[in-house]
């Protein structure tokens, strides 16, 4: 293999740490850097350790880059990560939606800013500990595929990439499970061999995504309407409570089980419903980017998932316009949620994805 010179996001965790090993091992040029992306005063002091960027993580990054002996740095990217990731999740909450921070945090972040980073250090290629695959098709066009560890296949955060982010990107774990980088970083004595993974969103790792909210933008969370069939049955706590498909936490009685159906933030009302109310066949996406082609050309058979837990369910692609999609699925599909993305693959190879829309 061709030796490259190389960029490495390394989070202090172990994915990123065998990532760098297994580059050093094929004879790469290999830096190693972590990004700072928040303040922990923007977190309560309890959670500090729980999210990436702590001082602990980055000690660990820089254990692992030491036993490695390649240089590592840390890039203060907090003004970025506050406008693209904090800021875009703060306003889809507001707007009624359920965001997925990560998927921008790859799309603004690893694969934007940190790309222009490396190319200010010559670097011509970037890497991450990612469990998923860059391949080519026989024209030379880039594709994605799932990880070879479906159990922990990150694909569907990464659904954005384009062709040339792609071209740049080299992912060592796709081939891996994820016991077998366990093993190799225990062979390797690396400091985090046993970390947890981090499970959480960084900037909110206590869950209380709403007093996130409130934290950061110093406004109260307006109470308002909860609406069963067109009629108001009790007060809610705030629209950026609630998601689609909820049913815990809703405080309200009923003979059956009520769940949310919908969000208005215009009226400030979350409408709520029976669990049949939450089915739909059908979905519309924007803000869509495809990989293994620019436009799709007629109706096309897929699987897709509406959230990254989702299994891939079978559907037919339609694309409307050069930034909306329409997914039809062959059976109801329970809880499809504005603000989240469904990513639709043929097999092992994702095709795109885009932002699902009310």
């Amino acid at each position: 293999m061709e030796s490259k010179k190389i960029l490495l996001a390394m989070s202090g965790g172990v994915d990123s740490s065998v990532a760098a090993y297994l580059l050093k091992q094929s004879g790469h040029h290999l830096t190693g850097a972590m990004m700072k992306l928040y303040s922990n005063d923007d977190i309560p002091e309890s959670h500090r350790q729980k999210g990436c960027c702590s001082l602990e993580d980055a000690e660990d990054a820089r254990a692992v880059a030491n036993a490695l002996n390649i240089p590592f740095f840390v890039f203060n990217f907090t003004d970025t990560f506050a406008e693209a990731v904090m800021e875009r999740f703060i306003k889809a909450y507001q707007n009624g939606q359920t965001p997925n921070p990560c998927i921008d945090c790859n799309r603004f972040m690893k694969f934007e800013r940190f790309i222009r980073r490396a190319s200010e250090l010559d670097c011509t290629h970037i890497s991450t500990g990612h469990y998923a695959r860059i391949t080519k098709d026989p024209n030379g066009r880039f594709l994605l595929q799932t990880g070879i560890d479906k159990t922990k296949d990150q694909s569907y955060v990464l659904y954005a990439m384009t062709q040339s982010q792609l071209s740049q990107t080299l992912l060592p774990l796709g081939a891996l499970t994820k016991n077998e980088v366990r093993a190799i970083a225990q062979e390797q004595n690396f400091i985090n061999a046993k970390k947890r993974d981090s499970q959480d969103i960084c900037f909110a790792p206590d869950g209380d995504y709403a007093g996130f909210i409130e934290r950061y933008t110093g406004n109260p969370i307006q109470k308002g309407q909860f609406i069963k069939n067109n009629q108001p049955i009790g007060e809610h706590r705030g629209i950026i409570h609630y998601t689609i498909g909820q049913r815990k936490g809703l405080g309200l009685y009923n003979p059956e089980p009520l769940y949310v159906t919908g969000l208005n933030p215009a009226e400030n009302t979350v409408a709520v419903g029976t669990n049949e109310e939450l089915f739909s066949h059908t979905l519309k996406a924007n803000d869509i980017n495809l990989i293994p082609f620019d436009k799709l050309d007629g109706a096309l058979r897929v699987q897709a998932k509406i959230r990254y837990s989702h299994l891939p369910q079978p559907a037919t692609l339609h694309q409307l316009d050069d930034d909306t999609i329409r997914l039809d699925f062959d059976t109801p599909q329970r809880a499809i949620t504005p603000g989240q993305a469904v990513v639709v693959y043929d097999s092992e190879t994702v095709i795109g994805g885009g932002t699902i829309q009310a």
